[in-house]
């Protein structure tokens, strides 16, 4: 007997409310009104060469962010990249004094870096520690040996083609730390997107009990997470080491805040299990642009760090607000 199945299925059209009321489109549509108001605020803003200058104040913080965001999903967190920053300036500063070139000075920034991610990495998922105890003490520990080995003193004397990664321009107004980032943005907005791995990583930031009974290795994934976090802060100790020319150990202090918020508010719950990487470049460009903008109306810069603080306050507030608000209407 022959049987005739119907396999045909309607596809559902694309939810297009749905997309507009998420929240990308919202932080969107900020981005597109600070960016119309900073241009009458300022008869400077418009210039291309200003706006280049502008990218420097946040690309070295954005490359961080985006495998910050990464672990954040996962239900972790690294307070100590800033003091990672710093401990690997500290190191390439030293071979510079001892004469290394610049792609000896590139190798040890990187390996720094990767060394501290390995080893916060290491203390949560062997002890089985919470991250965010484990990171308060590395920011710590980072930090005070950098001023334990410099106290005072400032190293400089870096080669001159070392500054090519914190000051040279690939083309036009596009500087190398510039492209770097949206390279970056891609790399990984394909890693958490279109990967496995960015599977396992969703997987575990909403259930990791669930993930490990049904075969994915938790700690191990944590463990490259925590590493690729520090590697990337080491990349972006390079680029500020070079644009400054010079290392100090307050070197990129009071970084965490800014690299928390553009994660968070790019709409990655703290809570973990959601978020993605284009909200995290739209907060980038969205935060760039209040700072530069601020800064072009010599706002002072305790200032800026009031508005950092809030928009971090309010954005963490927003979504346990509207829980709550649509808990009591049902």
């Amino acid at each position: 007997m022959e049987m005739i199945v119907n396999k045909t299925t309607a596809l559902p059209a694309p939810n297009l409310f749905k997309r507009l009321w998420s929240w990308e489109f919202f932080l969107l549509l900020i981005t597109v009104l600070a960016f119309i108001v900073n241009s009458f605020a300022s008869p400077y803003f418009l210039d291309p060469w200003n706006l280049s200058d502008a990218t420097f104040n946040f690309t070295e913080k954005a490359i961080v962010a985006l495998p910050l965001a990464l672990l954040i999903i996962c239900r972790e967190i690294d307070l100590s990249v800033a003091s990672i920053i710093a401990l690997a300036s500290v190191a390439m500063g030293f071979a510079a004094q001892a004469g290394a070139p610049t792609p000896i000075l590139v190798l040890v920034g990187l390996a720094v870096g990767t060394a501290c991610g390995l080893v916060n990495g290491w203390l949560v998922t062997y002890f089985s520690l919470p991250s965010i105890v484990v990171t308060i003490g590395t920011m710590s520990l980072f930090r005070g040996m950098t001023y334990i080995v410099l106290g005072d003193e400032v190293l400089k004397n870096y080669p001159a083609a070392f500054s090519w990664f914190g000051q040279g321009y690939v083309w036009w107004v596009f500087s190398f730390e510039f492209v770097a980032f949206l390279v970056l943005a891609v790399v990984f907005y394909i890693l958490l997107h279109k990967t496995n791995f960015g599977r396992r990583t969703y997987a575990i930031g909403n259930n990791p009990l669930a993930s490990f009974y049904s075969g994915i290795n938790v700690a191990r994934h944590k463990l490259i997470l925590f590493t690729l976090v520090g590697l990337l802060a080491g990349l972006a100790s390079i680029m500020l080491t070079a644009r400054l020319g010079s290392t100090r150990p307050s070197i990129a202090l009071g970084w965490e805040l800014s690299i928390i918020t553009m994660v968070v508010l790019g709409g990655v719950s703290i809570m973990g299990g959601s978020g993605t990487i284009t909200g995290v470049v739209i907060a980038v460009f969205l935060m760039g642009l209040v700072t530069f903008g601020l800064g072009l109306l010599n706002v002072p810069g305790i200032v800026m760090s009031i508005v950092l603080g809030v928009m971090l306050i309010v954005v963490i507030a927003i979504p346990i607000v509207f829980k709550k608000y649509w808990r009591v209407r049902k």
